[in-house]
């Protein structure tokens, strides 16, 4: 009794349309309508809108679709491995990242992994901003550094350094910082946060910078480091290369904060299908 309707109403959620949901289904309107309006009685909520010209979900039924169509997907990875189907994974997986490190590290894989598995669609959402995975239908986040939503579940890819830098140039025009409190006299070149963590005598510290540049942009602010403005906090993907190519100086290396985790994550009440499996193991093999 209680999976009456569901099916119908993800189909009519997904084509916003009973005519469309009942072509895929291949049963008749009138049924599917049947069906999604017992289904709204027995929740006794209202899962959609309805007009002459077009059907969507209330918010009631956008929360319930997420869940509906977590469910089916399960569902329908079950029959595939019963069947031996999933030999070859398929479907789609959508997975959202940070911007600069989605576009270095994790996109170039995920065209590896589409070589490998054609089969496999991906969709992906490139943000410094936390989206809901539930809410806005995500299979999958990749995330760094301290994880704070208990809900979710995670497993470390990989991790990462940040290195305090600076050109030649300014070094040898301002001198070298040797200790966290002479970052006071030097131009500090701000990001998102007007702080930056260290660790001194095996305890974390924050140190207040300022400076009269503020970025939100990691590459414009490694730009403007390697032109001698000043002192740069970034992660190791954004000067790993200059440091080597001796175009930054690493300082301060003494009071470095620990490596922060690279993680994939999901939510807990999802689940976590064989294709979602399969390249979350990928992205652990490339980037651990």
């Amino acid at each position: 009794m209680k999976w009456e309707g569901i099916s119908e109403f993800v189909h009519v959620a997904e084509s916003e349309s009973f005519t469309q949901a009942s072509k895929k289904l291949q049963i008749s309107t009138a049924q599917v309508s049947r069906q999604v309006s017992a289904l709204e009685q027995r929740l006794n909520i209202k899962l959609l809108y309805r007009t002459t010209r077009k059907v969507s979900l209330t918010q009631e039924g956008h929360l319930f679709y997420q869940h509906c169509r977590g469910v089916l997907d399960g569902l329908d990875e079950a029959e595939r491995a019963i069947t031996n189907l999933q030999s070859r994974p398929q479907g789609k997986i959508k997975l959202t990242a940070p911007v600069t490190y989605g576009e270095q590290h994790i996109l170039p894989l995920l065209n590896d992994f589409m070589l490998k598995y054609s089969d496999i669609e991906i969709s992906a959402y490139l943000s410094n901003q936390q989206v809901d995975l539930v809410e806005e239908g995500y299979d999958l986040a990749i995330r760094i550094g301290k994880l704070s939503d208990s809900t979710m579940m995670a497993k470390k890819l990989g991790q990462r350094t940040n290195y305090v830098c600076a050109s030649p140039s300014y070094l040898k025009k301002y001198g070298t910082p040797h200790s966290l409190s002479e970052l006071a006299k030097h131009h500090c070149l701000v990001g998102t946060l007007d702080y930056w963590r260290f660790t001194e005598a095996g305890k974390e510290k924050s140190i207040r910078i300022s400076g009269g540049i503020r970025y939100n942009s990691g590459l414009g602010l490694v730009d403007a480091v390697l032109k001698g403005l000043g002192v740069v906090h970034l992660p190791d993907y954004y000067v790993n290369q200059h440091i080597k190519n001796g175009n930054l100086v690493s300082i301060l290396d003494q009071f470095r904060e620990p490596e922060e985790g690279i993680w994939a994550i999901y939510p807990q009440n999802r689940h976590l299908s064989p294709k979602i499996r399969l390249l979350v193991d990928y992205l652990n093999e490339y980037l651990s």
